[in-house]
């Protein structure tokens, strides 16, 4: 009984310390590399604004925002208002480490779509071993009988499957742009690492939503490291971190990141400074009015001149 004890705690440290490095090398790249190199004739903004309270700020006027560019203001070419269309891609882990979460990410996925406007649209995907398309682009509330066919097997491609999402939005004509991932977070067999995926993202302006669906049964350090990979992902691309909801949580974060999309401001400008350095840029989005709270990216990677 000792010895199968003692075998037992040396997996789960084992274990742990697996995930650990995995979520570690993941993101190891140099930071400037986490950034994205974009098309600089464009740059996009998606911007979420709210005030003291927490509350969505509606009806502002292209006129109220101002943006900088490194410090000097750009003028603003384009300008969406809160009931500009979205295009979002669901991302729905259903390796083996989900168990019986996957009941729980699929039921979040269609408390989505039941809040989708009649302009938006949204894909699911899903990813093990593999990712696979589970329903294409669609309006439709109505769900794929294939996603009550998911089970939970295999390893885990979290980052294959946000750059998948990445290279489907791309050719979408919505500005504005979503990326919804529902995982424990623990990549095991991507071929493509975080930052790749964080790139890819953040090159089409998608921002990425990651709701944490780690099993309880896991440990404290596995379940942290694995949520530290899905925070990352949502506040470099300016998007949020739900972290282990279930139930009446669980759908109240689904509306609250359907609100939210349906609830940002679109705004692009074209940069004065039209030098191709592979240089970074910091972004700065301020408004005419105080104490409000803006939430979008912090900045882009020029593309360098080839």
């Amino acid at each position: 009984m000792r010895l199968a004890s003692s075998l037992d705690y040396k997996h789960t440290v084992l274990t742990t310390v697996a995930v650990c490095l995995l979520a570690i090398s993941s993101f190891s790249q140099d930071e400037d590399e986490v950034i994205p190199a974009v098309d600089s004739s464009i740059v996009i903004m998606n911007a979420l604004v709210t005030d003291a309270r927490g509350q969505f700020v509606h009806s502002l006027r292209r006129e109220q925002f101002s943006v900088f560019e490194d410090g000097k203001e750009q003028p603003i070419e384009i300008f969406a208002p809160e009931n500009t269309p979205f295009a979002a891609v669901i991302l729905l882990d259903s390796s083996g480490s989900m168990g019986s979460q996957i009941s729980l990410a699929r039921a979040a996925a269609i408390r989505f779509l039941d809040g989708l406007r009649e302009e938006d649209v949204a894909a699911i995907y899903r990813f093990d071993s593999k990712v696979s398309l589970v329903q294409d682009f669609s309006n439709s509330r109505d769900i794929s009988e294939k996603i009550f066919e998911v089970r939970s097997y295999g390893m885990t491609t979290l980052n294959d499957a946000v750059y998948k999402a990445a290279m489907v939005l791309k050719d979408r004509p919505e500005k504005r742009r979503a990326i919804i991932v529902l995982s424990d977070g623990a990549d095991t067999q991507s071929g493509r690492s975080a930052d790749a995926a964080l790139k890819a993202a953040m090159a089409v302006n998608a921002v990425i939503f990651t709701v944490d669906m780690a099993s309880p049964l896991l440990s404290p350090g596995t379940r942290a490291t694995a949520a530290g990979t899905l925070k990352r992902f949502a506040e470099r691309s300016g998007g949020t971190f739900v972290s282990s909801p279930g139930g009446a949580e669980l759908r109240q974060a689904f509306e609250r990141i359907v609100a939210e999309l349906g609830s940002q401001y679109t705004i692009g400008f074209s940069p004065g400074n039209t030098k191709k350095d592979g240089k970074w840029r910091s972004l700065e989005l301020r408004i005419a009015r105080p104490n409000l709270n803006i939430r979008t990216r912090k900045g882009y990677t020029v593309e360098r001149e080839k």
